[in-house]
């Protein structure tokens, strides 16, 4: 993965920095990060993903797949 070391910054002629290039892995990563937190924010939703993350069981997806007929 990327670190903050692989961030490049893109100047404008005065050297103002009005942009930035993200490797996409280190981008993904901070987009999850946020993603979770936001869920995390609403009771109602961390109270559903602790259950969804404590649930056994479930459909292979290839199963899923057959069902959906893709």
């Amino acid at each position: 993965m990327s670190s903050i070391t692989d961030v490049q910054y893109i100047s404008d002629c005065d050297g103002k920095r009005v942009g930035v290039i993200i490797p996409l892995d280190l981008w993904e990563a901070i987009e999850s990060e946020h993603e979770t937190a936001y869920l995390l924010g609403s009771e109602t939703m961390k109270s559903r993903l602790i259950e969804a993350k404590s649930r056994t069981g479930g459909v292979s997806l290839e199963d899923a797949r057959e069902k959906l007929r893709i």
